[in-house]
């Protein structure tokens, strides 16, 4: 089985963005104090989290949607083919973890008026960008996890949650060494020792199975 997808991400615009923060002396890029730009949510509505951003804060929040997307799918899964209770809560820890931070982060996109991954980060025409999301699991993979139930299912569901979870990691360390958002750094950071904590569980749950 393969635990992680060659495919690259497609993120609508994002070479755009990319140029446009570039372009000047330095790689930031913020909206004035006191406006927003247009379609995008009040202060108010984004907790006041600042609206200056960089092309790492942007990146970061167009991959990190359709990962933590794909492991909400995951949890999704273990409710109704998970047979070990701790595998069942721990699905259900990740998800009320990651979709609330899949809200967060299209909010950010929003206030920076940068442009929203396609679902699935798939092939929709769109420009490819020169990066892969490490840790994606394949169709395949996921139509074998959706395959399986019971302790096969547990087996499954905590060997590609645990690589997921790595590749989250290392998406996590690089925006919170190279991003300019605080807020984003935070969150990022946040993702590291939360998923670090998990895989460890993980491991531990599946050396018992």
């Amino acid at each position: 089985m393969n635990r992680t997808c060659p495919r690259r991400v497609i993120l609508a615009g994002v070479s755009l963005t990319v140029a446009i923060g570039l372009g000047g002396c330095g790689s930031d890029h913020s909206v004035g104090a006191g406006h927003t730009m247009p379609g995008s949510p009040s202060a108010s509505a984004i907790s006041g989290e600042s609206a200056t951003s960089n092309a790492a804060d942007v990146m970061f929040a167009q991959m990190m949607i359709p990962h933590h997307e794909q492991a909400v799918e995951m949890s999704d899964l273990a409710t109704t083919r998970a047979s070990d209770p701790e595998v069942k809560q721990l699905a259900t820890q990740i998800k009320d973890a990651q979709a609330p931070e899949i809200a967060q982060l299209r909010g950010w996109l929003t206030l920076w008026g940068a442009p929203m991954p396609m679902a699935g980060g798939d092939d929709h025409g769109m420009p490819e960008m020169d990066h892969e999301m490490p840790g994606m699991m394949s169709e395949a993979d996921m139509a074998e996890l959706a395959a399986a139930s019971g302790t096969e299912f547990d087996r499954k569901f905590l060997t590609m949650m645990i690589a997921h979870h790595e590749g989250a990691v290392t998406m996590a360390e690089e925006e919170a060494a190279q991003g300019a958002n605080p807020d984003a750094r935070a969150l990022a950071q946040r993702i590291v020792t939360t998923q670090q904590a998990e895989i460890v569980t993980m491991r531990k749950i599946l050396a018992r199975l």
